[in-house]
């Protein structure tokens, strides 16, 4: 399955959401200011969020007129490639260490999968080649531990832990002696995701930098916010607190499959400047996938086979 279809398989929800009610809005309509009003309504409760979508609507209106477009139906199209201008800055390359280990330093709130992302990106290192360890540095919580050490069996991939309230720097620490000493080419950390108290968040995320800082002087390379697309504005939420606590260099949204409120990745590229790493579309192991504009605006704005 080429990843276009992904993204309409994984986007289903979405699309409806959004392409079949404006289909149904546009049919058999001429152009006129009714229409970028239904639209504006239609977007806005897609969870695009309100200033994207006005953002959108003038991009449209503008396409519209240079194209002298005189039907609704003949939108689909515009919003797509306003879609994806709206999304044109999105880096989704993975930054990479010149040399020795690279280390991706995962954030986010409880229960977004954050967790499953690590092991599901653990997986497909794997099957690149690469040499993996995972870092379970969410103390915080047993569970988490638990969770992160399970994944590692089910992938065939080390994870360095300690025990529940251990200091999450340390078990990076060790995260990263391990890799240079075993010639491992990723390092994969979890962290808590105490957001309701972000003096806590803040320093444990700022010491397990300084050791990293100092052990790794180019690292973190990544440090990706896992976000639940099922969320909708929520996500947004919390990418604005995030970026308050620490320097975010990417997202990961997950659960994409089961939402119709996929459009909420929109606004947190335009209005807040983090790009999309990767998404998740379905459950299994092999459903996280690179992020790309361009697969994403056509699965949300086209029918099948269009």
């Amino acid at each position: 399955m080429g990843l276009l279809d992904k993204f309409r398989r994984g986007l289903e929800k979405s699309r409806e959401a959004v392409f079949g009610r404006l289909g149904r809005l546009f049919q058999g309509r001429k152009l006129d200011e009714s229409v970028y009003e239904d639209m504006e309504e239609i977007l806005i409760s897609a969870d695009i969020g309100v200033d994207t979508s006005l953002w959108l609507i003038e991009r449209v209106r503008k396409l519209a007129k240079e194209q002298r477009v005189t039907d609704a139906e003949a939108l689909p199209p515009l919003l797509q490639q306003a879609m994806e201008e709206a999304l044109a800055d999105c880096d989704t390359s993975m930054r990479i260490a010149s040399e020795g280990p690279t280390l991706y330093l995962f954030v986010g709130v409880n229960g977004v999968g954050k967790t499953t992302t690590i092991g599901k990106l653990a997986h497909r290192y794997l099957q690149e080649g690469k040499k993996v360890i995972m870092a379970a540095g969410d103390t915080f919580r047993a569970a988490a531990i638990e969770q992160l050490v399970e994944w590692g069996n089910r992938v065939g991939c080390d994870v360095v832990r300690h025990t529940q309230g251990s200091d999450p720097a340390a078990v990076v620490y060790d995260a990263i002696v391990a890799a240079k000493s075993r010639g491992i080419d990723i390092i994969l950390c979890d962290t808590a995701g105490r957001l309701h108290n972000k003096a806590n968040l803040m320093a444990e995320l700022a010491k397990i930098r300084k050791v990293v800082a100092r052990e790794m002087p180019d690292a973190p390379h990544e440090v990706l916010l896992v976000v639940d697309g099922t969320t909708g504005q929520n996500a947004v939420h919390q990418a604005e607190a995030f970026k308050e606590v620490v320097q975010v260099t990417g997202l990961v949204v997950t659960k994409l499959d089961g939402t119709a409120k996929g459009g909420v990745l929109l606004p947190i590229v335009r209005e807040h400047g983090i790009p999309v790493k990767w998404v998740g579309l379905g459950e299994g192991m092999d459903d996280l996938e690179p992020f790309s504009a361009s697969s994403y605006a056509q699965a949300v704005c086209r029918p099948d086979g269009v």
